[in-house]
């Protein structure tokens, strides 16, 4: 097992919009996050990724880029960003931020250009082509609803969106686009970023014969997944772009590949270094989707949950690495869509069982931000408290096309919306939560007066500092970093138990995930080790245990020969 200090780290990812507003205009912004440096060193963690905050006209919360190297208004200016990165810097705390080059804004100055005519030097900086019967060169859906191509009236030609309209796909095939984007990256590592997060890298290399996508019953579109995630050339750009960039830097690199599997992982994010450091999957964040895709409230199977989060340890193990998380701006609160939200005890026990389990396994672990404070779900009584545009769009293709009623889709949408995630930061009890002082972008969680940061600081036993103490096992004990893992139990229907061996040390991860008690066989060789965590004041190690609703615990022994 090669080291390396990304594996050894602990990543806190900050969505800029929602964590600390600075000057009062109800946006967070990159003076905000450096206001909050010393907040996120008592966390303890060691790299923040900054989600999107470059100019961009707003229309997918700046996943939409129309400059790469300007900073949005809102968010602060270019000095801002600097000074943020020194002050980190000097804190020992390393920044990677977002890396969207799968697609641009229609608004990015190479756009513009390209739609001016068919022969303008920038028209191949993206996919156009000819219509057929009158309609798309092909049946392909966007992500975000609707077709995946949208006519240009002026050119008589068609553009590909994968997601917005307003967000057309860059056309890697053309080696022009590689060296614009490789020399956009050159950029910013030489002002001094420690990595970048690759937003939905998979997508970047497209079949280039364009064929009609599998239509699902009901569906008006066509599914463009097999013939856009993991490419023909995606590898071949990856690898060019760690020899031009890359390599060149000590980086963080973890890459967004919806679409993944164990085997396309090892390429990816293979030991040899060829190409990112990690990536992340989303096999597990997909398990309670089905045929309805993510719109509906079903509950996660631990079994399934078990049995996929355990293949990618396997399967990984000395040939890649993982990257491990519950929650990203993408996804709802997971103590809302796994753990127990409904009294204070139960959300606090559940929220700190389910960071026992993903923080103790193999891999580099991923915070997001209010996530350490037990943060849920936000509350949203209309379809107008909405931001996110995937929900407003699948909202409305989905109401009026008959599929759902309109209350059924709100109820989805309260479960499932991203903008579970993007409620604001709460930092107090006092009005704003600490983020603002005026109305804030999108609706605050009422609950900020029982659930925040200050409240939390001030207490041993709180959700933050249950955190901390994972977030400082991790820095303290390697067989936590490289620890070959294996499942117990994997036909229990509530407990989440696995062990780790490294160089004669051997520790056991255990989780009751469910609120009701669970009786689990604790392994003899664990009877006498010691407990690193547990969730609860007063557990005891016992032959034969029963788990209290929620119970998770970490204990730690001595083996008699090093692991394999």
């Amino acid at each position: 097992m090669k080291k390396a200090w990304w594996k050894e780290s602990v990543v806190y990812q900050v969505y800029p919009r929602s964590f600390q507003d600075s000057n009062s205009d109800g946006i967070g912004d990159i003076p905000g996050i450096t206001s909050r440096l010393p907040y996120l060193k008592e966390l303890g963690i060691d790299v923040i990724w900054i989600s999107p905050f470059y100019q961009s006209p707003g229309k997918d919360m700046g996943y939409d880029i129309s400059d790469y190297q300007a900073i949005a208004p809102e968010f602060g200016t270019l000095e801002d960003f600097d000074t943020l990165l020194r002050e980190a810097h000097s804190l020992g705390i390393k920044i990677v931020i977002d890396l969207v080059v799968n697609h641009t804004s229609d608004q990015h100055r190479w756009f513009q250009e390209s739609r001016k005519s068919r022969d303008n030097p920038y028209r191949d900086f993206y996919i156009w082509r000819d219509g057929k019967e009158d309609g798309p060169p092909n049946n392909w859906g966007s992500a975000f609803s609707g077709s995946a191509w949208k006519l240009d009236e002026a050119t008589g030609q068609y553009y590909l969106h994968t997601f917005g309209d307003f967000q057309p796909d860059l056309n890697w095939d053309n080696p022009q686009v590689r060296q614009a984007v490789y020399s956009m990256m050159r950029w910013w590592c030489d002002r001094g970023v420690d990595g970048f997060r690759m937003d939905v890298i998979s997508m970047i290399s497209k079949d280039p014969r364009l064929p009609d996508g599998e239509k699902s019953p009901g569906s008006l579109y066509g599914n463009f997944a097999p013939y856009v995630i993991n490419g023909p050339r995606v590898h071949e750009f990856l690898q060019e772009m760690n020899r031009e960039v890359l390599s060149k830097y000590d980086l963080l690199t973890v890459g967004e590949c919806s679409g993944l599997t164990v085997e396309q992982a090892t390429h990816y994010a293979n030991s040899q270094g060829t190409e990112l450091t990690m990536a992340f999957q989303f096999e597990h964040m997909d398990l309670d989707g089905g045929e309805s895709f993510k719109w509906n409230t079903k509950k996660m199977d631990l079994l399934a949950l078990k049995e996929n989060l355990s293949k990618w340890q396997y399967g990984l193990q000395d040939v890649a690495w993982n990257s491990l998380y519950w929650c990203n701006h993408d996804q709802p609160r997971i103590v809302s869509r796994l753990g127990d939200d409904s009294t204070q005890e139960a959300r606090e026990r559940s929220a700190k069982a389910l960071a026992l389990t993903i923080h103790m396994m193999q891999g580099t672990p991923y915070v997001y931000e209010g996530e350490e404070l037990g943060m849920t779900n936000g509350v949203f009584d209309t379809l107008a408290d909405f931001r996110d545009v995937e929900s407003i769009n699948a909202y409305h293709e989905l109401t009026e096309n008959g599929v759902l009623e309109p209350e059924q889709m709100l109820r989805y949408l309260r479960y499932k919306s991203r903008d579970n995630a993007r409620t604001p930061m709460q930092w107090s009890s006092c009005p704003g939560a600490g983020f603002s002082e005026v109305t804030p972008w999108i609706g605050l969680n009422p609950n900020y007066r029982e659930i925040n940061a200050q409240e939390q600081l001030a207490r041993e036993d709180s959700v933050f500092r249950f955190y901390q103490k994972l977030i400082r096992l991790r820095h303290e004990r390697e067989v936590i970093v490289y620890g070959n893992y294996r499942l117990l139990e994997p036909e229990h229907p509530q407990v989440f138990a696995y062990t780790r061996s490294w160089e004669g040390r051997k520790l056991l991860a255990v989780s009751n995930l469910a609120g009701k008690p669970a009786a689990f066989p604790l392994p003899p060789e664990f009877l006498r080790g010691d407990l690193l965590i547990s969730n609860l004041d007063d557990t005891h190690l016992a032959p034969s245990m029963v788990l209290r609703p929620w119970e998770a615990f970490a204990v730690e022994t001595s083996q008699e020969e090093p692991a394999k």
